[in-house]
């Protein structure tokens, strides 16, 4: 048996310039924090007593017989390429959020079960091959429109900058004082906006208009190189800073696509905005999910938090570890 635990990811700036339609040429920056919110993967070999070879548990349950009649496109095409057993498998998933959520849970589910497969074949991926198997299933195998910022931050957790270039894909630590991240957490708030949405389709309108976008993914990457640097510097007073940038960062992202964002999308920013919070965004491709609400003080947020009533919200504090086999027995 195999348990398996990845992180969410919160991108705060730079989302869009991490698809190679655009970093091939121009190169690309995003700067994210993976999140202590995760997707747990349990892999165990199933008896072979049952009259099937598969048990998955997701949202559904299947039984099929064998790997052809799986339904789950990600489970289906990560047993076909990477099982080299011949076991037959219980695949158990859980989350501490639901899905479409925009906080990269499709990718943290891809980077789960690779990552359980290869150790139930003894085999340990360093971080970055994680990554790059993760994006080769969802971009080549599903032709699914994703970017590489959620499965680089999933499998390597922390606060990070992301560089990616036609050559090569960059991870480090965001050089940020211990005081100034423990304020970004303190005082960030996640707001569900009550839409769930597939990302795929409002992802693929935005590279469809990659040439039309070029002013506004321009724009963006020179936010996360200012963002950078603000967190980096010795300033105690940035949040207001980042909120500032965060709001405009959230203006330019509707640019990208119509599909982005909605009227109730619309009412519930400007609730946040107007109850005590000084940024926000919709965090993901957008059309639903969560919105990500950063407040200057903890009465501001407690204003905000008051003011919600029943809309689901949480809190959020960083994962350093990334996606980790955190049970393993034979």
């Amino acid at each position: 048996m195999i348990l398996c635990k990845t992180p969410f990811r919160v991108s705060l700036f730079g989302g869009g310039t991490d698809f190679p339609t655009w970093f091939n040429k121009h190169n690309g920056m995003t700067i994210s924090m993976a999140i202590d919110k995760y997707c747990y993967i349990l892999l165990r070999e199933l008896p072979k007593t049952f009259p099937f070879k598969y048990r998955l548990r997701y949202f559904k349950t299947e039984t099929p017989k064998n790997i052809s009649n799986i339904r789950h496109p990600s489970i289906k095409a990560i047993l076909k390429k990477y099982n080299i057993t011949d076991c037959n498998f219980e695949i158990y998933h859980s989350s501490d959020i639901p899905g479409l959520s925009g906080l990269g849970s499709s990718s943290a589910f891809t980077v789960s079960l690779i990552n359980s497969i290869y150790a139930w074949n003894y085999i340990n991926l360093s971080k970055k091959k994680l990554s790059e198997k993760a994006i080769y299933v969802e971009r080549n195998l599903l032709k699914e429109s994703v970017g590489y910022q959620d499965q680089y931050s999933s499998a390597f957790g922390g606060f990070n900058v992301i560089k990616y270039s036609k050559k090569n894909i960059g991870v480090k630590p965001l050089n940020i004082l211990a005081s100034k991240r423990k304020k970004i957490f303190k005082n960030s708030l996640i707001v569900f906006s009550g839409i769930q949405r597939k990302a795929d389709p409002i992802e693929r309108d935005k590279q469809k208009n990659i040439i039309r976008n070029y002013k506004n993914l321009s724009e963006l990457s020179k936010i996360t190189f200012e963002a950078k640097k603000i967190l980096e510097s010795d300033n105690s007073n940035f949040l207001v800073e980042i909120g500032e940038l965060l709001n405009k960062s959230w203006h330019i992202k509707k640019r990208l696509s119509h599909m982005v964002s909605n009227s109730k999308i619309e009412k519930l920013y400007n609730f946040g905005i107007n109850n005590g919070a000084i940024g926000g965004k919709l965090l993901g491709a957008g059309g639903g999910g969560y919105i990500l609400f950063l407040t200057e003080n903890e009465k501001n947020q407690k204003r905000l938090i008051e003011s919600l009533n029943n809309k689901v919200h949480f809190k959020i504090s960083g994962n350093e570890t990334g996606s980790e086999i955190i049970y393993k027995s034979f």
